[in-house]
């Protein structure tokens, strides 16, 4: 057994039930979390010191594509309808080779580390089943916590989007999940739905049933433009033909056209949603999901969506999430002829929507998402000693607005140290840090992108 004491930090565990403790230890046997106290004994322990660190769960990142890691800084003026679908979906998705993916996902989730994200839902499109099995390699030498996401292949955009009838490759998806999941713990399955925005009904239908059938949570990207509407009339509503399959195990990404009465109606069947504000607001998907489904009586959770545009680090999202919301909230009480005398959404509300909210939208509640005895040890430790964050006043509010990567001091994934004093412990940063940059120019020069 190992065992491990996180000693003496500001504890925020996020659990209602073990609450905040100051000067607090964390003692970890075998990857989880026993027990949080004070002046736990430190027989046989490796001992971290925590003086002066907020301790806290790590992040949960709910939708992103690792694999654009390596083509960073192309798509920071790029629309959804526009140049990203011209030039990622039509064009550089398809040079993608196996070991594009595997480098690609490998410093993505790398950075996800770096950044104090411990989990993501990592939305792949695999060209074939070996792209699929090098991007998960990436992501088991990474050690991040990770759903992998099967989505629909990358080679041909006229076949697998807009008013696809080809459904997603269901041998290749068991192959790959019975060969390299399955018996990870640290990986989980999905399956990336294209939803009747981008498929027939018949195979949205089918995809979302396939899903069910090998037990992966079925995630989709709805609602993110005016696409249906354009595309099927007037008369298209809401979830489509999902409207009732709906059910805890789907996943919604962006949904920013949903009408209220469908988000309430997928809040009810118990759907999540992952809002990604920084990449919505700048690509045309329109305002974040954020306000319907916080009426709606549900919380959704962040991702960072496209990193060949934006960093990863999900503290932005935390900051720039939380700060829309409440421009809309504001608003509203402005345009009533009212004052705004207190806010609505809270700096504790963005965190959990950055940690256990992520962890519902992907099936990992009961694993990660708060600092609770039974639970595994995804933890992050935030200088609060720095120019920067010092005072630390309030812990939440420090980790919320007044920290970022620099900050982040140390990270475990399951109770192994993978960032220590500010440094990545994985060698493979150093030794295929070459031939990812190598991979990302010849990807933008095959396609022909200027720089």
């Amino acid at each position: 057994m190992t065992r491990t004491i996180i000693r003496n930090g500001t504890v925020v565990s996020l659990d209602p039930d073990v609450g905040q403790h100051d000067e607090a230890d964390i003692l970890i046997e075998d990857g989880e979390i026993v027990e949080i106290g004070h002046g736990l004994s430190t027989s046989n322990a490796e001992v971290i010191d925590a003086e002066n660190h907020i301790v806290l769960p790590g992040f949960v990142d709910s939708h992103i594509h690792l694999a654009q890691t390596q083509v960073r800084g192309i798509a920071g003026d790029w629309s959804l309808m526009g140049e990203y679908f011209e030039h990622m979906l039509g064009n550089i998705t398809g040079l993608y080779q196996p070991e594009d993916m595997y480098l690609g996902g490998l410093f993505g989730a790398f950075e996800k580390l770096y950044t104090g994200t411990t989990t993501a839902l990592d939305w792949s499109y695999p060209n074939t089943l070996e792209h699929g099995e090098r991007a998960v390699d990436a992501l088991q030498d990474a050690g991040l916590r990770a759903v992998y996401t099967y989505g629909p292949p990358g080679d041909d955009a006229a076949k697998w989007w807009f008013d696809s009838d080809v459904g997603l490759p269901e041998a290749k998806i068991r192959d790959l999940y019975t060969e390299q999941i399955r018996d990870d713990d640290l990986l989980s399955l999905a399956l990336g739905l294209r939803g009747p925005d981008f498929c027939t009904d018949e195979t949205a239908r089918s995809d979302l049933e396939l899903a069910r059938d090998v037990g992966a949570l079925a995630t989709v990207h709805m609602g993110a433009t005016v696409w249906p509407s354009s595309v099927y009339g007037e008369d298209y509503q809401g979830f489509g033909c999902l409207h009732d399959m709906l059910g805890p195990d789907v996943n919604v990404a962006h949904g920013n056209h949903f009408a209220q009465e469908d988000i309430d109606h997928a809040v009810e069947q118990g759907v999540s949603f992952s809002a990604t504000p920084e990449v919505e607001m700048q690509m045309g998907h329109g305002i974040p999901v954020t306000g319907k489904v916080l009426e709606a009586g549900g919380r959704p959770a962040w991702g960072v969506d496209v990193c060949s545009n934006i960093s990863g680090d999900m503290g932005t999202q935390m900051r720039v999430g939380l700060q829309v919301q409440r421009m809309f909230e504001n608003q509203a009480i402005l345009e009533s002829d009212e004052e705004v005398t207190g806010v609505q959404t809270t700096a504790r509300d963005t965190l959990e929507m950055a940690t256990i909210e992520g962890a519902k939208a992907l099936g990992l509640e009961d694993e990660i998402g708060t600092l609770t005895p039974g639970k595994r040890a995804d933890i992050v430790m935030v200088r609060a000693d720095d120019f920067m964050t010092a005072p630390c006043h309030s812990p939440i509010q420090t980790v919320v607005f007044q920290s970022d990567p620099s900050h982040i001091d140390t990270v475990l994934v399951d109770g192994e140290p993978v960032k220590r004093d500010g440094e990545l412990q994985n060698p493979l940063v150093h030794e295929e840090f070459d031939r990812f940059v190598e991979s990302g120019c010849r990807l933008i020069d095959e396609a022909g992108i200027d720089r």
